[in-house]
């Protein structure tokens, strides 16, 4: 197999050939056909994530057919398309677990991060958290949402059923959700960083009912606002746009530090949350929509050996939707 190698934080990834890889028991060996770059993709590399697994394989938007089974494992079939998503293992038998949290399981494996990714021509995967994905979709626009989409999902269930809703970051996990929202019959108000006219532009071609810099106020008050960017400085930005008894939700894995703010932005039964990671369950419920939903996902394609070259487009915002790798 090959893959795109993290040997360190900081520095580029690394095309290297490995030795194929056998799944053990509970695993599936899953030949890539396409994985998406994540935004905690550069959080890995950036090192800004502790206690990785190095060198590691990166990449956690995985969609491809398994080719190899390991015992124990009777619900997978050889060539069936499955996804794999971020959390990648959990342990069973700690307090989330047995209270169906498992997103905050104290053990968790993390796909990518903690064990080997998608960034590879093959990816050996807990055959438990190997979601089925049938033959609807191409491959490559079904890849980022195994957790653009996935979180994405979550963070609007936390969100709640409000109809006005905000989303700030319009990235990959910004634009479909703001099909879903709009799915469901929800209004959506997109935020951009200041002057970012085409993404706004972009934006307002996916219908979305208002679009403008994180600097302006929008059209009203919100029901609920959902943060993308990782910039905490839009937590008491969100919190002045919401109306009383709306809720924040902050649905990245690393923020930059959130300053302080005055009380009376919070008051009056506003609410500030946090998404961490997903269940089994949000991909089974979300997965099982999107045939639906209608959700066209903006995509920009990349081979898997210029990995380096499209996390340094999706940090400096070089394209609009997501960008996808394949093999």
């Amino acid at each position: 197999m090959k893959a795109m190698v993290l040997n360190k934080p900081g520095t580029p990834l690394v095309w290297t050939e490995l030795p194929d890889r056998q799944p053990g028991p509970g695993e599936v060996r899953v030949k890539v056909l396409a994985c998406g770059v994540c935004r905690t993709d550069l959080h890995v590399f950036d090192g800004e994530l502790p206690n990785p697994k190095s060198p590691i394989i990166p990449g956690h938007e995985i969609v491809g057919r398994i080719d190899a089974i390991g015992s124990n494992v009777s619900d997978l079939q050889l060539g069936e398309r499955v996804g794999i998503p971020w959390l990648g293992h959990t342990c069973g038998v700690c307090y989330y677990c047995k209270a169906h949290r498992e997103n905050l399981c104290d053990a968790p494996l993390f796909t990518g991060y903690t064990r080997d990714g998608g960034f590879a021509t093959a990816v050996i995967a807990d055959a438990r958290f190997a979601f089925p994905l049938g033959e609807t979709g191409s491959d490559v626009s079904l890849a980022p949402l195994l957790c653009a989409g996935l979180i994405g999902w979550r963070s609007l269930e936390i969100a709640g059923d409000g109809k006005r809703l905000g989303i700030y970051g319009f990235g990959a996990a910004g634009h479909i959700v703001a099909q879903v929202a709009k799915w469901q019959g929800r209004e959506v108000f997109a935020f951009t960083r200041p002057g970012d006219t085409g993404t706004q532009e972009f934006a307002r071609s996916l219908g979305v009912t208002w679009a403008g810099g994180s600097d302006e106020m929008p059209p009203g008050p919100l029901d609920a606002a959902i943060i993308y960017a990782t910039v905490g400085d839009l937590v008491p930005v969100a919190l002045k746009v919401v109306r009383k008894g709306g809720r924040v939700v902050c649905a990245g894995i690393h923020m930059s530090d959130i300053p302080s703010f005055p009380y009376d932005i919070l008051w009056e039964e506003r609410e500030l949350l946090s998404v961490a990671n997903l269940t089994r369950q949000d991909g089974i419920d979300f997965l099982g929509l999107v045939p639906k939903m209608g959700i066209v996902v903006k995509t920009t394609v990349y081979p898997l050996e210029q990995a380096n070259q499209a996390l340094d487009d999706l940090r400096a915002g070089r394209f609009d939707g997501a960008a996808v790798l394949v093999p």
